[in-house]
């Protein structure tokens, strides 16, 4: 992982609520090199609780967050592409948020300013420009990191060849707002967020019920059913001996498994900050570029047809609104696979093969000579 420091305090990044915020740290992994013309970049859009790190460097290196999509001879393939992939504004991983000290040298904590994601992507921006990237191949994100795409498709088109828009959304539904509702609910009554000094002695239970909450969300329930059923607890799984307290079956153990894994890397006010930030997300309701753009990028959406979080309406519908706006977009729907929403990060086969030609079809027309042959 390295480290850039952006927006000086004599430039600080103005945030979309009108505040501003410098300096920013970025907490940034690249694989790859930059070629000579500055133009062969991929920029990684993470989810809600990913990292800067999708993928290992070298084989005793910790597995990242999408093995399936990053490396040499995947589809974005590190052999042919400078890949970079950044850890959110907001975020727990390296990258200003409620964590870093501010101006006076303590932690944000509850003062760090509500965040959008169009504020992640000004901090993205920066970070390529900083290093020396001309033009990006590509902006490929799933999740939030789908709508970091959407959005930076929408306001800077010219940046990219290409925008990937995986398994995600314009806005939130009704459905995603009420869960993340109970999400928050968790969160702020716990004792992590409790006025006075208990702020500090994060009990942990509001952000594990938050992390449980969200991973049935991930999931479909064809993939509860194959992978759990009615499937009893294992032996040793139990940290309290009443079964009115902890139930009997395997799936109760397995979301108190995730919940505790995820307390030991995140942090509930990232959380919050980043679900605010999705939530507010509407990217159609906000003017764009796409007319202004000197040429339209290729925009592929690809959807899971069980996915229950951003299933293949969502996709549709950014497509419709992108057509009415005079891009045609292409959207790919998976329906081999019922693991739901994050089947992106995992091994199927046909999404990996849409993905991996759309990223080979952008190299075949590199965006200087495409500009040549519409001028003519």
């Amino acid at each position: 992982m390295a480290l850039a420091v952006l927006f000086p305090p004599d430039r600080p990044l103005r945030l979309a609520s009108g505040e501003r915020l410098g300096p920013v740290q970025v907490a940034y992994e690249t694989y790859g090199r930059l070629n000579g013309a500055g133009d062969n970049a991929v920029f990684l859009c993470h989810a809600l609780t990913g990292d800067s790190h999708p993928a290992r460097h070298r084989a005793d290196d910790t597995p990242g967050w999408w093995e399936t999509m990053v490396g040499p001879g995947r589809p974005v393939d590190t052999d042919r592409y400078f890949v970079i992939c950044a850890n959110v504004l907001g975020g727990c991983a390296g990258t200003t948020g409620p964590w870093t000290a501010g101006a006076d040298g303590h932690p944000h904590g509850w003062g760090f300013p509500d965040i959008t994601v169009a504020d992640m992507v000004t901090v993205h921006r920066e970070l390529v420009s900083a290093l020396g990237v001309r033009r990006l191949r590509a902006v490929v994100g799933g999740s939030l990191g789908g709508m970091q795409a959407l959005e930076w498709l929408l306001r800077h088109p010219d940046d990219a060849d290409g925008f990937a828009i995986i398994a995600g959304t314009g806005r939130q539904s009704a459905d995603n707002l009420a869960w993340n509702a109970v999400a928050r609910y968790a969160i702020r009554n716990s004792a992590a967020l409790s006025p006075g000094p208990a702020a500090e002695a994060d009990s942990g239970a509001g952000l594990g019920t938050a992390r449980m909450i969200a991973h049935l969300t991930y999931l479909s329930e064809q993939s509860l059913h194959r992978k759990f059923g009615r499937a009893p607890r294992r032996e040793g799984t139990r940290t309290h001996a009443s079964t009115t307290v902890q139930g009997d079956f395997a799936v109760e153990s397995y979301l108190e498994h995730q919940a505790d894994k995820f307390l030991r890397r995140f942090d509930p006010r990232s959380y919050l900050h980043l679900l605010g930030a999705m939530d507010r997300f509407d990217a159609f309701a906000v003017p764009d570029r796409l007319r202004q753009a000197a040429v339209l990028p290729e925009v592929l959406l690809y959807s899971f047809a069980h996915d229950r979080l951003f299933g293949p309406e969502h996709s549709a519908r950014i497509q419709t609104e992108l057509a009415a706006r005079g891009l045609a977009a292409r959207h790919e729907q998976d329906r081999t696979t019922d693991i739901g929403h994050d089947a992106f990060l995992l091994e199927v086969p046909g999404f990996l093969d849409v993905a991996d030609r759309f990223l080979q079809g952008l190299d075949t027309c590199p965006r200087a000579l495409c500009d040549d042959l519409v001028s003519r």
